[in-house]
């Protein structure tokens, strides 16, 4: 459900499982994770492009995979999260259909995405009773300011592609089923730039603010997974499953 292709140094990852509208379980955050890393000890590696089949990214994460209870320690999704803001390689998504969740907040952690202005994102965690993750908490007010943060992460708005590069938070609108092309123009272009003077760039402008990330998600980790611990978010996934 996670498929992968060296297109020249560019590793290219698709999101593939229709039938579920590309919701990620537990064994594909374990697959992204690998697959990023992977690319990201490969030296020649000049981008990693991330896109969903179908015309959709991704329906968030897998509702029975929350179903399941946790202890103190991260979550596949979490180690999938932790492993984008580390990764050196630049980070391309190409999105479209919808991101939903997860869909959106991984987001945070990509160098350049491209949407459709009819792309829809939400992030429904407090409707489900959770708090925001992946290190939303300080990310996203960065990228799109405190209030339109307040809407998004606590309010649950809904939001589209248009609004999404208004405020920052995407960086480009491509036509509806071009994204892919798009996010396959910018490897190409990055692919034409010395590779580790793309790679300390990028280090260096997320450099000043990696150990106040690392701390957002760890507490992040630590009070989401006691709400979904709880008796009202259990009860919230029954009713999504029933």
């Amino acid at each position: 459900m996670i498929k992968t292709h060296w297109n020249e140094n560019v590793l290219e990852i698709c999101i593939d499982r229709a039938e579920k509208k590309n919701a990620l379980s537990h064994v594909m955050y374990d697959d992204l994770t690998e697959a990023i890393a992977g690319a990201d000890r490969v030296p020649t590696c000049q981008a990693i492009i991330v896109y969903g089949a179908g015309g959709i990214f991704t329906a968030g994460a897998d509702i029975k995979d929350f179903q399941k209870k946790r202890d103190g320690s991260d979550s596949p999704a979490v180690k999938y999260l932790r492993q984008l803001a580390v990764t050196k390689c630049p980070l391309i998504a190409a999105v479209e259909g919808f991101a939903i969740g997860i869909g959106s907040t991984m987001l945070q952690h990509f160098d350049f995405v491209y949407t459709t202005a009819n792309t829809r994102f939400r992030m429904p965690f407090t409707e489900l009773g959770l708090c925001p993750e992946g290190g939303s908490t300080i990310l996203m007010e960065r990228l799109v300011g405190l209030r339109k943060a307040m809407q998004w992460l606590v309010e649950c708005q809904p939001f589209d592609g248009t609004e999404a590069v208004q405020t920052g938070f995407a960086t480009a609108l491509a036509e509806e089923g071009k994204t892919l092309e798009r996010a396959r123009a910018t490897a190409s272009n990055l692919e034409k730039l010395h590779g580790d003077a793309v790679r300390q760039s990028k280090h260096m402008l997320k450099y000043t603010n990696q150990s106040a990330l690392t701390a957002a998600i760890d507490y992040e980790v630590q009070v989401f997974n006691e709400q979904i611990n709880s008796d009202y978010a259990q009860k919230v996934f029954s009713k999504f499953l029933s």
